[in-house]
C-alpha cells in the first residue's frame, strides 16, 4: 500500500469553469458602460467587481478548500470594514445636511471678516 501523498489536486475543470465565468461577469462588467451614469451602473460594476474577486479568491487561491477558521480570518475584516464604510456613508449625509443648514443659511455674515463687510456697505 503506497502513502498518500500530501499535495492535493483538483480538476482542471474546475478552472476553466470559473475562468468562464470570470470572462463572462468581465463582460457584464464591460457592458455597464452603456447604463446612463447614475445608482444602479454603480451598484452593478461593484457588484461585478465582488464577483469576480470571490472567484478568483476562491479557486484560484485555493481557499474553497481551506479551513473554516482561515476562511474567517480573511473574510470577516473585509465584510466588518464594508459595514463600517456603509455606516460613514450613512453618516456622510447627515454631517453634510447640518453643514448646509448651519454653514449656508445661518450664521453668514458671522464667516465674513469685518473688512469685507465693510466694503460691501
Amino acid at each position: 500500500m503506497r502513502a498518500k501523498e500530501p499535495g492535493q489536486q483538483h480538476p482542471i475543470r474546475i478552472y476553466l469553469v470559473v475562468w468562464g465565468l470570470l470572462f463572462l461577469v468581465s463582460a457584464f462588467s464591460y457592458s455597464t458602460d452603456f447604463i446612463d451614469r447614475g445608482f444602479w451602473r454603480w451598484a452593478l460594476i461593484l457588484l461585478f467587481m465582488v464577483l469576480k474577486a470571490g472567484f478568483i479568491v476562491a479557486v484560484f487561491m485555493h481557499m474553497r478548500w481551506e479551513r473554516f477558521a482561515l476562511i474567517s480570518v480573511v473574510l470577516v475584516p473585509p465584510a466588518l470594514l464594508l459595514v463600517l464604510v456603509g455606516l460613514m456613508a450613512i453618516e456622510s449625509d447627515y454631517t453634510r445636511s447640518i453643514r448646509f443648514e448651519y454653514f449656508v443659511e445661518g450664521a453668514h455674515d458671522e464667516a465674513v471678516p469685518v473688512s469685507v463687510r465693510e466694503l460691501a456697505n
